[in-house]
């Protein structure tokens, strides 16, 4: 563990220069540039407002901002949109990366940094967007503001242990991608982004229960709609559980790093 961070250390120049190059490159031929960025996710949430509003602004009671509901998807979306972008770009890493891997000599731990990184830039412009909005509009939560540091702490860390996990099975697997991009597709609508926990069968609120996501976006709108603290209670489970997914994928990558390049 101790020789993979001095080996990120040793290449930050590397990972930092990757980060800007990535960026320019996807927006560079673009005419609007890095506003697709703010475009995308916005288009979402005004698409899921004016279908969605309408049915749950009665669902969501206690919320008395005009801005109620579109607050809430945001505060899902968003971070949502984080997780699945450190997940479906790590778990494709090594893939993406095969000539560069067979080329260079540079720790290959550095590629899901890069990629974990890239993904936090781009949360940071869209989040600081959202958060001047909030304070514009008088919704801005106060001192709970603060919860979502640890939050998004324990969010990346869930997020890159799967996806260094995933990365390492899908260079021998290929089949582990594939799966995972459907996935991910029945996992967004298996957490309450779009529609309130509260107003979902018990049935169903059992299920969801088991859904690491559903405790950290609860977490996020508990902060961003309702203005309180999260339920740290739900929160440590999940810290646990990336943990553990962080030593499988690191166990995973250290024991076939040298197998990958062959096998690319």
């Amino acid at each position: 563990m101790s020789a993979l961070l001095s080996a990120v250390l040793r290449y930050r120049g590397f990972i930092i220069g990757s980060v800007k190059r990535e960026f320019q490159t996807r927006y560079r031929t673009s005419m609007l540039g890095a506003a697709w960025l703010v475009l995308q996710p916005l288009a979402m949430i005004l698409v899921y407002t004016v279908i969605f509003a309408g049915v749950m602004k009665s669902r969501m009671p206690g919320v008395q901002s005009t801005f109620g509901y579109s607050i809430y998807l945001c505060a899902g979306i968003l971070t949502w949109g984080l997780f699945a972008e450190i997940v479906s770009r790590a778990q494709n890493v090594f893939v993406e990366n095969a000539n560069l891997l067979k080329k260079l000599s540079f720790p290959r731990i550095a590629l899901p940094v890069i990629v974990t990184v890239s993904a936090l830039v781009n949360f940071g412009i869209i989040f600081s967007l959202f958060t001047i909005f909030l304070i514009l509009s008088g919704n801005f939560p106060g001192i709970p503001f603060v919860a979502l540091i640890p939050l998004l702490v324990v969010q990346t860390i869930f997020a890159i242990g799967l996806g260094i996990s995933l990365g390492v099975l899908n260079v021998f697997f290929r089949d582990v991608g594939q799966f995972m991009t459907i996935f991910l597709q029945f996992w967004f609508w298996f957490t309450p982004v779009v529609y309130p926990w509260h107003a979902l069968p018990d049935e169903a609120k059992a299920l969801v229960k088991f859904n690491p996501m559903a405790d950290l976006i609860m977490g996020y709108q508990a902060i961003l709609v309702n203005r309180e603290w999260p339920d740290w209670s739900v929160v440590w489970p999940v810290l646990v559980a990336g943990l553990l997914l962080c030593a499988f994928g690191l166990y995973l990558f250290r024991r076939h790093a040298a197998e990958m390049v062959d096998e690319l």
